[in-house]
Order: structure tokens, then C-alpha cells, then sequence
């Protein structure tokens, strides 16, 4: 796809732009100007959120269906990058949706462990950010509960989205 055509949030999630009305659009690239002129998460996270409410209370949404929707998720990628650039916050990593995982999926990590064969101790020092798993042995641990590893499209760590953030 073309340069500003899509969003590539924090965990690589690509929003297609032009499935966006025009103002949504134009919403969106009011917080991207906003977010780069004033680069401070508590500022930018009282400015956007008024403004998406706005938008779509007009419209008769609600405020879960408003929270479900691209120029949120968008709005709030760009706070998570401001917060990622401040040392406030960590940019997200397969431990995170590792955690996701067991705490969805698996009553106790010592159950997904039994499932997946991995021991608790190495799991413990993983979601602690101590240590990393080998890709194979994830991969094949992932394989034994039917889920595999994939390699997705990655957000550019900029603090401010432009360019270099959407694909």
C-alpha cells in the first residue's frame, strides 16, 4: 500500500486509512499534529480524548462503541508512543502477547507450562523481562497448544506518528 494510506500501531497492527470517512481523517491527522507539537503524554491524553468523544457522540454512538473504533485506537497508539518516548511506558513484545495468552487461555501459568512443556522457572524469568525464549523453542512449545509464531508488520518507534510510522 501507499506511504499514508494505513497506520501501523505499536504492535503492528495496520489500520487501513481509507476506510475512515473524511472526518475521521481529518481528525486523525489533527492529533498527529497536535501530538508533535506538544510531545507531553498528559497534554496530548486531555486533548484527543474530548475530541474522539466529540466526533462520535455526534453520531450517536456510545461511549464502548466509540472505544471500539480506528481513530481511538489510532488516538490512543499515539499516546502510547509518546509515553514509550518519555520512559513513561515500554513498547510492547511478544512477552506481552505471551502473557495475553496464558492469562486468557489457561487457568495458572503452571498449567500452560504442562501444556507446553516449558518449565516454570524459564517462564517466570520471560514474563519478567530477564530472559528471552529461543524462536524454536517457542515456536514448538506455541505448536503443541495449536498456536505458531508469526512475523507481522512492526510500528517505527517514533515518538510522534508521520511518516515513518504508517506504510
Amino acid at each position: 500500500m501507499n506511504r499514508n494510506k494505513t497506520y501501523t500501531d505499536l504492535k503492528g497492527r495496520v489500520i487501513v486509512l481509507a476506510d475512515l470517512d473524511a472526518e475521521e481523517r481529518e481528525l486523525v491527522d489533527e492529533l498527529k499534529s497536535y501530538a508533535a507539537a506538544h510531545p507531553d503524554w498528559n497534554e496530548y491524553g486531555n486533548y484527543w480524548m474530548p475530541k474522539v468523544y466529540a466526533l462520535y457522540k455526534a453520531r450517536g454512538l456510545t461511549r464502548r462503541e466509540t472505544i471500539a473504533t480506528d481513530v481511538w485506537r489510532i488516538a490512543q497508539d499515539i499516546g502510547g508512543r509518546i509515553a514509550v518516548a518519555a520512559g513513561l511506558a515500554r513498547a510492547p513484545d511478544y512477552r506481552d502477547d505471551l502473557e495475553s495468552l496464558i492469562s486468557t487461555h489457561f487457568p495458572t501459568r503452571r498449567a500452560f507450562c504442562e501444556a507446553t512443556g516449558l518449565s516454570e522457572d524459564m517462564l517466570s524469568h520471560v514474563l519478567a523481562k530477564r530472559k528471552h525464549l529461543a524462536v524454536d523453542t517457542l515456536n514448538e512449545a506455541l505448536g503443541r497448544i495449536g498456536y505458531a509464531l508469526h512475523i507481522a508488520p512492526g510500528a517505527m518507534l517514533s515518538p510522534i506518528p508521520g511518516s515513518e510510522c504508517e506504510r
